[in-house]
Formats: structure tokens, C-alpha cells, sequence
């Protein structure tokens, strides 16, 4: 689906207009993927509630500027692993496109 590996911090939104292998066009309709930022937005509080737990719990509530300074950092590491899964989550449950393996690969 995407042309570069998502650790290419200059090209990992860089996705293909059509499925290499099968043809099926990504893009549904124009702005298509602009539903896809309420995941992104969902998977971002799941992050920062998550970061925010470890340091309470694992590093003994640091203060205040830790939190400012982590939550955004971890966020900014994940956001193209995020960007990916977002898109690919919101493709697959709104614009009916199922994966469906080859079945001459089970074959084999």
C-alpha cells in the first residue's frame, strides 16, 4: 500500500495510487482519506494515555515538565507508524476493501 518503509522519516506517506499486485485503486474518492485523522486522533489519546501511565506508575509521578516534554516525544517517534495504521484501518472499514490472499498461495 505504501511505496517506502514507514522508518523513511521523508517518505512514509508516500502511498501507491493502485494496488501493485491486484490493481484495486487506494484512493475511494478525493479527500478520501481525511476520515482517517479520527483514528489517528483516537490512536494519539491511546498513546499519550498510555505514556502518561507509565511515567506515573514505572517512574514515580515526575514533575510536570517531564509529562510536557515525553508525551509529545513518544508521539512524534510513533506519528508515522500511526499515519500508516490510521489509513489503512480506515480503508478497510469504510471504503469495502477486504484482504484477500491469493488462494493459490494456500496451495503451495
Amino acid at each position: 500500500m505504501f511505496k517506502h518503509h514507514w522508518l523513511k522519516v521523508f517518505k512514509f506517506s508516500q502511498m501507491h495510487t493502485n494496488c501493485p499486485e491486484c490493481g484495486v485503486r487506494y484512493e475511494v474518492e478525493p479527500g478520501f482519506f481525511f476520515g482517517a485523522m479520527y483514528i489517528s486522533y483516537a490512536i494519539s489519546v491511546g498513546i499519550f494515555l498510555t505514556t502518561g501511565f507509565i511515567l506515573y506508575n514505572f517512574f514515580g509521578n515526575p514533575d510536570t515538565w517531564v509529562y510536557i516534554v515525553t508525551v509529545p516525544v513518544v508521539t512524534f517517534f510513533l506519528f508515522p507508524f500511526m499515519f500508516r495504521v490510521s489509513r489503512i484501518l480506515f480503508l478497510h472499514g469504510f471504503g469495502g476493501i477486504k484482504y484477500k490472499p491469493d488462494a493459490t498461495l494456500k496451495n503451495h
